[in-house]
């Protein structure tokens, strides 16, 4: 199993940055996708997640109509729009993988090795 990373970087205030996370080794399309995140010093909180074929969507609160989760099950890819980012943003993001309720998948839970995001001027 892998969850890889990648898009993450340096953006600055107001801008955009987009993150993506390649899947293999598992059915993709029966795993709710999520990203989370942990700011230095804190944390790991949900930013935003999607159920299995991603019509179904949740945001962690600071994150509402600035970020955008999508995943293409034919790529075995979730993505992670963010627009106006803020400085508080900054954190290191990862990809997670959990098997849907109900379905054989479930109980299994699988993470990436996270990409740093910096929003700084």
């Amino acid at each position: 199993v892998q969850l890889v990373e990648s898009g993450g970087g340096l953006v600055q205030p107001g801008g955009s940055l987009s993150l993506s996370c390649a899947a293999s080794g598992f059915t993709f399309g029966s795993y709710i996708m999520s990203w989370y995140r942990q700011p230095p010093g804190k944390e790991r909180e949900l930013v935003a997640r999607s159920d299995k074929g991603g019509g179904s969507t949740n945001y962690g609160e600071s994150m509402k109509g600035r970020f955008t989760v999508s995943r293409d099950n034919a790529e075995n890819t979730v993505y992670l729009q963010m627009n106006s980012p803020k400085p508080e943003d900054t954190a290191v993001y990862y990809c997670n993988a959990r098997g849907a309720y109900g379905s054989s998948d479930w109980g299994y839970d699988y993470w990436g090795q996270g990409t740093q995001v910096t929003v700084a001027s």
